[in-house]
Parts: structure tokens; C-alpha cells; sequence
């Protein structure tokens, strides 16, 4: 076996200097603690600190990572968390920190038999630290694979008065089996899941479930890496009890013994966090998955063999010509026993080609055709096509059959579930997510404004100019919302159709409206033909038919204050607030109304 310093190099750990300096590093005793701030969301105080440490700041080892790695390659681990540990504790001390210690120890450091299994408490006790007020973090560098070995660890320095906690959930070998295994009392979240997590629904979830285990299992939960006031307050919402990073308070030789006046002013405000919401693809979903495999014929069948399948199978209705693969048509079950039924047409028609009685022109899509853009083809085909389906193809060559009753039936419920979740059209959250942010705000007790947007004159302009156009101007409004909002405080909702919700909890939500309104009218002109902005309309049909002047689009703001304890549920604001759009659309042009009737009481 080499001696230590040799190993250095086998193991990557750098070169036999290193190895020598690691251990003038270890006789020396040139550590220096940092201590970085755990903050609790509740309250704004600090709870407690992280032990952190540094090697000699002119020295390669001065990274923690440099000089662990350089440990394990010279069989020094151990020497080396023993003397961070003492140095911890001893600053600790020293500077008289309150609340709690969170003291990182490896695991393979915890199971060690040898004399310093008790030398923690001793240093402890020497210290006058009491070891309650010490957490044993564990922080996981290699699989930790003897779990009734980490148990009996964990057990025995309980027994001493230790608390346990988990580091980087979410980023070890095996973290969730030691959560399962050793019950600690504090988990912490790896930064990955934190940062961003105000823009990442995935995150997000993944937060929410570790915190409903952790509710079950009487785990408090500790978020890492926060590192901007948007993430600090989606964590807080999302009940998270601890918070910790830059945010918060950097690592510091000399730590502040209270969170930044800005952190805590945040933690203390009443709102609500807005939380991401998931897309929708727009052509996520493809025809494959209405593929039915049906058995295809060849052109060289002739139609008394065709006409002999469907009636051995009286459910088959459409039955496909395939040429080597070359899809050339369907053939109707009704439209082949029509034929048949007339005078001499079995005798005439019986032993020639099906092609005779085959639909030449069918719709045939590739698989990987979306389901909206094959709705949009069969909206403007034949209506036949609706009740024959549509062949399926891979790159031309059949594969087999889509129904049109399962494309309607398809369609129908993405668009349910868009108008429910988030809007195709617009990628903004539905109903369902707009309900549910009222309802968050409505149990926080903070005050907001609700405004509901429409759309004035959508339905002749959709008439006049198309659909496609209106999608357009839908797309626009969305987008002109969402610009002057402020995304971290105001919920931007797409009810449907023409129809927006804004939940507004920027107090100069008066004057995003008023940006708003003007920013509409200024865009939407582009969406006209020159003569219909010249002369401020355009002539449309009404419901009777009748000849109208339109003016020009505008966009109407109907706005409802909510007090703490106003309203008791997003149905009695719904109803408030369609209220208050009503009375916007009886003023002429781009408007805003707030309904002041509303301010005694629902």
C-alpha cells in the first residue's frame, strides 16, 4: 500500500505537496470558520447558523472541496473534520452566537469506531455550548450504502442531545433513503430546486411534495441557495419553515445577528407569492395517439371481396386501399352497400377493382401531425371527411386510421382543459389556477384589486377580418397585460375567448392600467386595414343581419378593491368583478372602472 502522500496522486487528490501541506495545514491548525445565517420565514429572525470552512487563503487547499478531496486521497478525512469541527465550535463560542449550530459531519465520519467518537460532546461541554443547541449535518460526499450502521450513529449521538439534519436533499447518492432511514429533524433542500423555483413549475412542485413529506414526518425544512426576494417569498408560501443563502446573508467570519430590514419587511407583508405556471404545448400532442390499426386492401381486390369483409364484420366502416405501403384511398361501407342495393351493380361493378368505389381524395396526415393543426385541416375539408376519418402515416407509408369522432372528442377536451388550466393561445393560466390564486390571497388577509378585462367590439372585427386576426389581437392583449404587470406581485389570468383577469397587488395598479389602456389603443391600430383606421370603424353585420358601423376595438377595465375579510371566495369576487366589467363597457372607448359601490362590503 503507498504511503499517504503517494496516494495523492492515484486518487486525483493533487501531488505529494499537497499531501505534506494538508498536513502542516492539520498541525498548524490553519482553519477559519464562517458562519452563514439560517433565517426563519415565519418571523424574520435568525435561528440559527451554518458552520462553514476555509483553508489558508493563499493556499490551493483554501476551497473546502480542494481540501477534502486532497484528505480522502491521503486517508486524512477524519483528522481533517475533526479539527473543522473543533474550530467551528470554537469560533462559535468565541463570538457568541445565538441560536442553533448546524455542524457539517460525513457520514463515513459518523460511523468511525475509534476515540473520537465522543470527542464532539467533549469539545462541546469544554466550550459551555449545550448540545442542544448543536445540529449534526450530514453532508454526503459518497454512496452511504450501511443504513442499520448510520441508525446506530444517528441513535447514539441523540442519545448525547444532538438533533440531526440532511444536506443537499435532492442532489446526494441516497438522500431521500437516509431521510427515510434516520428521521432527522431538519432537511435541506439543495439549491438546484431553489433558484429559479419562481419560474420553474417543476421546482416548484418538487418543493411542495418534499414539504408535505416533510409535514407528515415532522421534519422541518431548510431552503439553500436563495438568491432573490422573488424565491424567498414563493419558499414562504409554499410553507417552508428556514430559509438560507446570499439573499439572506453571505458566509462571514464576523455573521450579522439579524436578517437584512428589506428580507424581513418582505416576510412580514401580508401578499402572496405568484407562483409559475406550467405551459401549454401547443402541439404537444400528435395523431399517433389516436392511431387504430385497420387492416388495409389492395387495388387488385375487386369489390365483391371487399363487399364479403364487411359483411363478415358489421362493425368495419371505412376499409383502406394501400399499393405497397402507398396509401390510395378509403372505401365507405354505406357508399359500397348503396351501390350494391341498386339493379345490377354487383353483376356489373362486382369483379373489377375497388378502386371503383374508392374515395380518391381522402385525408391522409403524417403521425407526427398535431392535433390542432389536423382539426383546422378537417374544419375546411368536405364534410364526409368528418364521418370517413383519416388515413395515418409514417414518413407516407400507412400505418393505419384516426376517427373524426375521436379528433372532435380530442380537441373538445384540450380545450376544456386549457380554458381550465393555461390558455394555448396565449400560454396564460386558466380558470382554475386564476381561482386559486384568489383563494391564496383571500386567506393571507392582504388587501388587492381584481380587474377584469374585455375586449369591445371582438365579435364584428373576428367577422370582418377572420379569426386568425383575432387570435392575433387576443395574443396582443395578453401580452400588453402581462408587460405593465408586475410578475413577481400581479396574476395575470386568461379567462377565455376575449375575456382577462389581472389580481393586482402592486399598489400603483391605477396607473399599470392607465399604461395598459394607453398601450392597447396604440397597438391595436396596426391590426386594421388603413381605411378602417382613417375613418375610426368598419361596416359588419349584427345578429339580425342587419348593416352596422363598428368603431375600432378597445379594451375595458372593470376593477373591485378587496379588503382582508371582504369576500369569502373567488366565486363572490367573480361575480364583483363581472359586475364592475359591465359597467366599464358602458364607457365609450379604452376605460377603467372601479367599482367604489363595493368598498362597504360584498
Amino acid at each position: 500500500m503507498p504511503p499517504p502522500a503517494e496516494a495523492a496522486n492515484e486518487d486525483g487528490g493533487g501531488d505529494a505537496s499537497l499531501g505534506r501541506h494538508l498536513l502542516d495545514i492539520i498541525a498548524r491548525r490553519q482553519l477559519s470558520a464562517l458562519f452563514q445565517p439560517i433565517v426563519q420565514m415565519h418571523s424574520g429572525e435568525i435561528i440559527g447558523y451554518e458552520g462553514l470552512i476555509r483553508g489558508p487563503s493563499d493556499s490551493p487547499l483554501h476551497a473546502p472541496m480542494n481540501l477534502f478531496k486532497v484528505a480522502r486521497a491521503n486517508q486524512l478525512t477524519a483528522e481533517v473534520e475533526h479539527l473543522c469541527r473543533h474550530v467551528v465550535l470554537q469560533r462559535f463560542a468565541e463570538l457568541n452566537l445565538a441560536g442553533k449550530l448546524f455542524l457539517n459531519v460525513s457520514p463515513e465520519c459518523l460511523l468511525l469506531r475509534d476515540a473520537r467518537h465522543g470527542q464532539t460532546l467533549e469539545i462541546i461541554q469544554q466550550l459551555g455550548i449545550n448540545p442542544e443547541r448543536v445540529i449534526i449535518e450530514l453532508t454526503e460526499n459518497q454512496p452511504t450504502y450501511d443504513y442499520e450502521l448510520m441508525r446506530e450513529a444517528v441513535l447514539h449521538y441523540r442519545k448525547m442531545g444532538f438533533q440531526i439534519a440532511i444536506d443537499d436533499l435532492g442532489e446526494g447518492f441516497s438522500s431521500l433513503r437516509l431521510w427515510s432511514e434516520l428521521r432527522p429533524e431538519y432537511v435541506k433542500i439543495d439549491m438546484h430546486f431553489i433558484q429559479g423555483i419562481n419560474n420553474d413549475p417543476v421546482k416548484l412542485q418538487f418543493v411542495r411534495s418534499i414539504q408535505e413529506i416533510a409535514d407528515k414526518s415532522d421534519t422541518l425544512v431548510i431552503a439553500e441557495g436563495i438568491e432573490t426576494q422573488a424565491e424567498l417569498l414563493v419558499l414562504r408560501d409554499l410553507g417552508v419553515a428556514y430559509a438560507q443563502g446570499y439573499h439572506l446573508g453571505r458566509p462571514n467570519a464576523l455573521p450579522a445577528k439579524a436578517a437584512p430590514a428589506e428580507v424581513v419587511k418582505a416576510l412580514a407583508r401580508n401578499g402572496v407569492a405568484v407562483y409559475p405556471q406550467r405551459s401549454v404545448e401547443k402541439n404537444a400532442v400528435t395523431i399517433l395517439k389516436l392511431l387504430h390499426r385497420v387492416a388495409a386492401v389492395p387495388p387488385s381486390m375487386n369489390n365483391n371481396q371487399v363487399y364479403e369483409i364487411f359483411l363478415k364484420e358489421p362493425k368495419l366502416l371505412i376499409i383502406p386501399v394501400v399499393d405497397n405501403g402507398e396509401p390510395l384511398g378509403l372505401i365507405s361501407r354505406f357508399e359500397m352497400i348503396d351501390h350494391f342495393a341498386r339493379p345490377y351493380q354487383r353483376e356489373l361493378y362486382g369483379k373489377k377493382s375497388c378502386k371503383l368505389f374508392m374515395d380518391s381524395k381522402p385525408l391522409i396526415a403524417d403521425k407526427d401531425t398535431s392535433l390542432q393543426d389536423l382539426s383546422f385541416i378537417m374544419v375546411q375539408a368536405d364534410a364526409h371527411h368528418l364521418f370517413n376519418g383519416f388515413i395515418i402515416t409514417d414518413h407516407g407509408r400507412y400505418m393505419g386510421m384516426g376517427r373524426g369522432h375521436d379528433l372532435m372528442r380530442e380537441i373538445t377536451q384540450m380545450q376544456i382543459n386549457a380554458a381550465r388550466y393555461a390558455n394555448p393561445l396565449t400560454q396564460l393560466p386558466g380558470n382554475v389556477p386564476i381561482n386559486e390564486h384568489i383563494d391564496r390571497l383571500l386567506q393571507s388577509g392582504t388587501r388587492f384589486w381584481v380587474c377584469y378585462c374585455d375586449l369591445d367590439h371582438f365579435k364584428p372585427f373576428n367577422d370582418v377580418y377572420g379569426y386568425r386576426r383575432g387570435d392575433d389581437v387576443i395574443q396582443l392583449t395578453g401580452k400588453v397585460l402581462s408587460e405593465r404587470c408586475d410578475p413577481n406581485r400581479d396574476f395575470v389570468g386568461h379567462i377565455g375567448g376575449d375575456d382577462f383577469m389581472i389580481l393586482f397587488q402592486s399598489e400603483d395598479w391605477e396607473e399599470r392600467c392607465q399604461a395598459i389602456l394607453e398601450e392597447f389603443a396604440a397597438a391595436v391600430q396596426d391590426y386594421y386595414s388603413i381605411e378602417d383606421r382613417e375613418r375610426g370603424g368598419y361596416i359588419s353585420e349584427d345578429r339580425q343581419g342587419k348593416k352596422v358601423f363598428y368603431s375600432l376595438m378597445s379594451l375595458s377595465l372593470g376593477a373591485i378593491k378587496v379588503e382582508p375579510r371582504q369576500y369569502y371566495s373567488h366565486h363572490q369576487i367573480a361575480t364583483a368583478a363581472t359586475e364592475a366589467k359591465k359597467q366599464a363597457k358602458k364607457i365609450h372607448g379604452n376605460s377603467l372602472f372601479l367599482d367604489r359601490r363595493q368598498q362597504s362590503g360584498p
